[in-house]
């Protein structure tokens, strides 16, 4: 017989959206129940971006000690090459998946949030049946929060399965292909195309533009493009994958047919929003596009359902589903909260890693602004020449309006800047303006001394260049 649970809150997906709201929930006193169906945590923390970061911690520690066989500038030498057991690294990186995995959980118990595991379907907007391992369940809420995440997006002459494969299977390879191919230069495609080949993989990568990383500007993207190109990744840009076949990938290049051949091949082409296979359709929702229509308070066109995260638009980022989980559970307690951030901070954890905020110097001119900008490199910075960080052309953009000298935009590229992201969130937040960075000390030696004077460089009087 079926159980029959009443709540206020129902939440559909335990990722960072969803567990977030739940917490938040409990805070306020509201009673709610999480509906998921796979492990707590979401893509983010058990197939994205925590995963993939330790993947890329271990890979740069790999390169670092190849690179010191046989002696390095530094005076580190190690007599023979590091071996890599993949198997025990990918064991090493599931221990910090479960250990987060586990911290939500202990969370969700604090918070008094009932969690129900298992896939739920919606038979109505307040009606939700759930298949559990100890039978079904169906839940009836007075309220509901719609944080289904998203999943990857597969080529539909080149689907998903066996060699063919996506960051998810790729972040689980227990043996080192030898030959990897990528299909797509975003900043999924590169950040795990990057540490293959620190690992010692062949490694080609495919897009179809003309350049990579298309979201970010020419100058933040040159010092990853010279990084991949010195680093022996090959680059087909303006290519289109147009088959796999036999441990080979086909590739059309302005007319020419190229055949890659590659042991696995890992397809980054995006990620779309997970609108299917849980009854959306039964919800009597708007939608925008592929997305669910939500205003400023993530409500949806139905009264008493809200959306959040990945399922209600770009930028589909872990830090902007969490800040929308408090938004939409604080209008729900009867607050009047709106999502209206003046700016979400974006990182790519490529080689070297590339941070930006608000608006780049041309988006700024376009927006009618009226643009200064200015830029100082790392190779200024004490800090980055001491971590060998300053000769990757790196450095810290400012743009601010001439006008009042409101900054409207932040950039950084280089080792580590993905540090500055607080900074640059939390300042164009709060209205700085050029003088407020100047006025600012920065602590010596940091990366952040390069905010500081690329700041003072848009005011005309910067010290260290």
């Amino acid at each position: 017989m079926a159980e029959t649970i009443t709540t206020r809150l129902l939440i559909l997906g335990g990722g960072p959206g969803g567990y977030v709201a739940a917490i938040r929930a409990g805070q306020l006193g509201i009673d709610s129940v999480l509906v998921e169906g796979d492990r707590l945590g979401g893509t983010c923390l058990i197939r994205g971006c925590i995963p993939s970061k330790a993947l890329i911690h271990v890979a740069s520690k790999f390169e670092g000690m190849a690179h010191a066989v046989g002696g390095s500038k530094d005076g580190i030498s190690l007599k023979a090459a590091p071996a890599l057991d993949m198997a025990q690294t990918v064991a090493w990186k599931e221990t910090v998946v479960d250990k987060l995995n586990g911290g939500v959980t202990a969370l969700l118990k604090r918070a008094k949030t009932r969690v129900i595991a298992g896939w739920g379907t919606f038979s109505d907007a307040k009606t939700c049946h759930v298949e559990t391992a100890e039978g079904p369940v169906t839940i009836k809420a007075e309220t509901v929060i719609l944080a289904a995440g998203s999943v990857a997006t597969a080529l539909p002459h080149i689907p998903f399965g066996g060699d063919v494969i996506s960051s998810t299977e790729a972040l689980a390879l227990d043996k080192l292909p030898k030959r990897l191919a990528v299909i797509g230069a975003g900043y999924i495609g590169l950040e795990l195309g990057s540490a293959f080949r620190k690992f010692g993989c062949e490694v080609t990568v495919v897009e179809a533009l003309d350049r990579i990383l298309p979201l970010y500007d020419e100058p933040l993207t040159k010092p990853v493009k010279i990084w991949l190109e010195k680093a022996g990744v090959t680059l087909h840009l303006s290519a289109r994958a147009t088959g796999w076949e036999q441990g080979e990938l086909i590739v059309d290049k302005g007319g020419e047919t190229l055949h890659i051949p590659a042991d696995k091949l890992l397809v980054t082409v995006g990620r779309r929003p997970r609108t299917e296979g849980w009854g959306l359709e039964e919800m009597g929702v708007d939608m925008a596009g592929a997305f669910v229509k939500v205003n400023d308070r993530m409500q949806t066109s139905m009264s008493g359902v809200y959306a959040i995260g990945d399922l209600v638009g770009e930028p589909m980022l872990e830090h902007k589903a969490a800040a929308q989980a408090h938004v939409a559970v604080e209008v729900i307690a009867g607050e009047n909260r709106r999502f209206a951030p003046e700016a979400i901070a974006a990182v790519c954890f490529t080689e070297p890693e590339i941070v930006s905020a608000g608006l780049s110097p041309k988006e700024a001119e376009a927006a009618g602004h009226d643009p200064v900008s200015a830029i100082f490199p790392f190779q200024a910075n004490g800090r980055a020449l001491s971590m060998e960080a300053g000769d990757t052309g790196g450095f810290v953009r400012v743009v601010a309006r001439k006008s009042d000298h409101r900054v409207v935009g932040l950039q950084a590229v280089g080792a580590h800047v993905s540090e500055l992201s607080g900074e640059f969130a939390m300042s164009l937040e709060m209205g700085a303006r050029l003088e407020d960075f100047a006025g600012t000390i920065h602590v010596h030696p940091t990366l952040s001394e390069a905010v500081h004077e690329s700041a003072l460089r848009a005011l005309g009087h910067a010290i260290h260049i």
